[in-house]
């Protein structure tokens, strides 16, 4: 099996998000484009968020599809996408769900990975979870090479986090053993995804401080 050539965010976002409802809301899945393009723009649980546009969307499944990654199901009102990640990686359900995770959420420890894959998949115990992604991390080349990387412990965390290399190659240095942490760049989906919730906390913030003012001018209090 030859390696992938690297995914963009909004193919990765598009097979994370396939994975996600497939599970999540069995009854709808295969995905519609518009459903395929709201679980991509959610809110919750995707890192970074983003706003793709439903022709966006489309020019990415077409591109999937050509991969054998996304297959097309044509239905009687609305064609409908599901996901062919296991097949196509030869991998099985337990790893796909956690690549589905990396992909929707960014770098994860091995324990947050366990909660956040728990309705796509119930592990037993992080050990389990760690298990799945050393084969990952493992993988020949014959088979299509490493498809997760174990990171450096950041300063302050107490675990290693875990990256997809769906996208290529992730810009952090891998975790050694017994060397000490030093500091780590962030990568550029890092700093967008922090520009992002930036933004998210300066408009929370304003909206809180209107609705303070309206208060205090229905009571006639002066702030």
């Amino acid at each position: 099996m030859t390696q992938l050539p690297p995914l963009s965010l909004l193919e990765t976002r598009v097979l994370g998000v396939l994975v996600e409802k497939e599970h999540t809301v069995p009854d709808t899945y295969p995905l519609s484009l518009n459903a395929l393009t709201l679980g991509c723009n959610q809110k919750n649980n995707r890192q970074p968020v983003i706003d793709a546009r439903e022709a966006d969307v489309q020019a990415v499944v077409d591109g999937l599809r050509a991969r054998s990654l996304v297959i097309e199901t044509s239905g009687a009102r609305v064609t409908r996408y599901s996901h062919n990640v296991g097949r196509v990686l030869r991998i099985p359900g337990q790893s796909v769900a956690l690549l589905a995770v990396l992909m929707l959420r960014g770098p994860q420890t091995a324990a947050e990975l366990r909660t956040s894959t728990e309705r796509m998949h119930k592990f037993a115990d992080v050990s389990s979870v760690e298990a799945f992604l050393d084969e990952l991390a493992a993988r020949p080349p014959e088979a299509g090479g490493p498809l997760v990387v174990k990171l450096a412990r950041a300063p302050g965390e107490r675990e290693s986090r875990w990256a997809q290399l769906l996208a290529g190659p992730v810009e952090v240095r891998r975790a050694e053993p017994g060397v000490p942490d030093a500091p780590v760049d962030l990568s550029v989906a890092d700093l967008a995804a922090l520009r992002t919730q930036h933004n998210l906390l300066v408009e929370e913030v304003a909206d809180l401080r209107a609705k303070m003012q309206r208060m205090a001018s229905e009571l006639g209090i002066t702030l």
